[in-house]
């Protein structure tokens, strides 16, 4: 199974904050949004970094709470982990894995379609389990 499919369940809604807001107007949108990561956007809406809980925390405990008032550039991720819609689930995991992160906004021609976060991924993979235990108990009753 592809990434695709966990877009076409879940949506290919994307929150996205521009680098020049503050990390207060970040944690605002996390909270009010109930997520863990935004996507951060440039002028052209081009991906050019990804903020999450985890690097807001690390901001707070090296600033205290005067990084509230510093620009999200500061604390996002530059380099950022992506995937297109055609990578398999299995794939995605072991990346989020191999590289302790929990969020892979998903890319396809340089244009931004959609976010997938380990929730995502281990969501899909349950039910993906479940169908497959389910036909395997339907054709061993049929046997």
């Amino acid at each position: 199974m592809t990434v695709k499919a966990i877009l076409s369940a879940k949506g290919t809604s994307i929150t996205t904050v521009e680098p020049a807001a503050t990390l207060g107007d970040a944690i605002s949108m996390l909270a009010e949004r109930r997520i863990g990561a935004l996507v951060v956007t440039g002028a052209d809406n081009r991906l050019v970094g990804i903020i999450t809980e985890r690097d807001i925390v690390r901001m707070l405990a090296k600033h205290g709470a005067s990084a509230l008032e510093l620009p999200v550039t500061e604390a996002m991720t530059r380099k950022v982990v992506t995937c297109g819609q055609a990578e398999t689930v299995s794939r995605v995991m072991e990346r989020m894995t191999a590289g302790k992160f929990r969020h892979v906004p998903v890319v396809e021609r340089e244009r931004l379609v959609g976010i997938v976060s380990i929730g995502d991924v281990v969501k899909f993979r349950l039910e993906e389990m479940e169908r497959e235990s389910s036909a395997l108990r339907d054709y061993i009753q049929t046997a």
